[in-house]
């Protein structure tokens, strides 16, 4: 047994085409004592597919407190660990953060094997601003939380990064287009894989071209080019609230209906909040 600590390796592996794998990468799974996977089953696919044989443990997000503990007990013991993901870089919106965090807390070395990359392949074919971006991962389900990323999407100035599930793409693209108006999208999915697809507009037109879509998706969105960014319209009376639009030189009929989007009432119900206040 060695006396030092070992290495923690993070290892990306392929998204997709299994080519999209780094010599430095079959290197590390050769050497290492000891591979952490998210799926065991996916990786030993994978392992098998390189004639690697190495002893795996499952590490995914509802394990992961426990196995890190683990993890940690291997690495002081001086074994070399191996940390995998089902697909791409290890730790972005996959598990391997908690133990990335306590090997940097006790002292063991860790080392980033880079490779393939989901969000970093659908920005660089995009043909959207890839100078300054901001990653979001996947919009929260919780309706508050969910709120608050969306009002980052709406104010960023730079292009904005989402994963999303294909069930719950038609869902996401509908907040969405309550926020983005011309802005433009690019939907990437199936990276890497035979049926790669980029699908380019702004969110109505992405909306009509995304049903029944499969694989995993990427949207990325144009940042907010626009020099006034809408006010939180919920804390102003609808007095307030007209005269944002009467003072961007709008007709009654257009303030209306543009109120109306934004409080999300019918046009109906705004005029007549008006009559009443008369």
């Amino acid at each position: 047994m060695k006396e030092e600590k070992g290495i923690l390796y993070i290892v990306a592996t392929p998204i997709g085409n299994l080519e999209d794998i780094t010599l430095r990468a079959i290197r590390v799974l050769k050497s290492v004592d000891l591979v952490a996977a998210e799926d065991t089953r996916h990786t030993l696919k994978l392992l098998n597919h390189l004639e690697i044989s190495k002893p795996l443990i499952s590490n995914h997000r509802h394990n992961e407190e426990v196995k890190t503990d683990i993890l940690i007990q291997k690495l002081l013991e001086g074994q070399d660990i191996a940390l995998v993901s089902d697909a791409g870089t290890p730790g972005i919106c996959d598990p391997g953060e908690v133990v990335i965090k306590q090997c940097i807390e006790k002292g063991i070395d860790v080392i980033p094997i880079p490779g393939a990359c989901a969000i970093i392949n659908a920005l660089i074919a995009s043909g959207i601003d890839t100078k300054e971006f901001t990653f979001l991962g996947f919009l929260p389900l919780n309706k508050k939380l969910r709120k608050e990323k969306l009002h980052k999407v709406e104010k960023s100035k730079e292009t904005v990064v989402l994963y999303e599930a294909p069930h719950k793409l038609i869902s996401t693209l509908k907040d969405l287009e309550e926020i983005l108006e011309e802005r433009q999208i690019v939907l990437a999915r199936e990276l890497t894989k035979i049926h790669e697809e980029f699908i380019r507009g702004n969110v109505r037109e992405i909306i009509e071209k995304a049903e029944n879509l499969k694989g995993e998706i990427v949207l990325i969105i144009e940042g907010n080019k626009k020099g006034d960014i809408k006010p939180d319209f919920e804390n102003l009376s609808l007095e307030e609230h007209y005269q944002v639009y009467e003072k961007q030189g709008l007709e009654k009929k257009e303030i209306i209906k543009q109120i109306a989007r934004d409080r999300k009432l019918s046009k109906n119900e705004v005029y007549q909040k008006f009559i009443s206040n008369e």
